[in-house]
């Protein structure tokens, strides 16, 4: 199997959340790059990335960029098809621009080979977990005031023990772990309990 093309767009998605009922501008939207890589034999995998601002259309340019490099590669050699793009970079990694394409690439070279070999992406990666620590950074965004943070917290937590939204092999942790200091102090003082 071969990487036959590569085709970018921008998506305008609105900039809500619905999980935790806030959002910082309710009428403003997030440029968001979709990727689309396809393949010889008829697979297609899908990534996206996103920065917002006037370096959307700049991080768009590298997406493409680094994924027209990644053409007649095989996108099962998710490993071996990244070094190459990270080494393209040169001097410009780990972090910025370079990374924020790259992982749209690396997202969708995984969603290929997942669906090349008939596997969920949990299983490629080394199978699943008995349970796991939750994080929702868009969710809570660094523009809300104190108390919409609060009662948006609340909500998230609720809407996500309502909803289940790990799979039966998932168990949800009754307090953040240990090194989570800075976490456990943001619960208390919001009276809230961690899922």
């Amino acid at each position: 199997m071969k990487i036959t093309s590569i085709r970018t767009q921008i998506v305008a998605l609105p900039n809500d959340e619905p999980l935790a009922g806030f959002s910082e501008n309710p009428n403003a939207t997030n440029p968001i790059v979709t990727l689309r890589i396809g393949t010889d034999d008829g697979i297609e995998g899908l990534g996206v990335t996103y920065f917002g601002g006037w370096l959307t259309s700049p991080l768009r340019r590298a997406v493409e960029e680094l994924g027209a490099l990644a053409i007649g590669e095989d996108p099962l050699r998710v490993e071996a098809v990244a070094a190459k793009l990270a080494a393209a970079g040169g001097g410009a990694g780990p972090g910025g621009i370079l990374t924020m394409a790259l992982s749209a690439i690396d997202v969708a070279l995984w969603d290929i080979k997942g669906k090349a070999l008939g596997l969920p992406l949990w299983k490629l990666l080394g199978g699943g977990r008995d349970h796991i620590a939750t994080y929702a950074s868009g969710a809570l965004r660094r523009g809300l005031k104190l108390e919409e943070a609060l009662t948006a917290a609340g909500r998230l937590r609720e809407k996500v023990i309502a909803r289940r939204k790990c799979s039966s092999a998932c168990r949800v942790s009754p307090r953040p772990p240990a090194k989570s200091r800075r976490r456990d102090s943001f619960a208390r003082r919001s009276g809230r309990r961690w899922i």
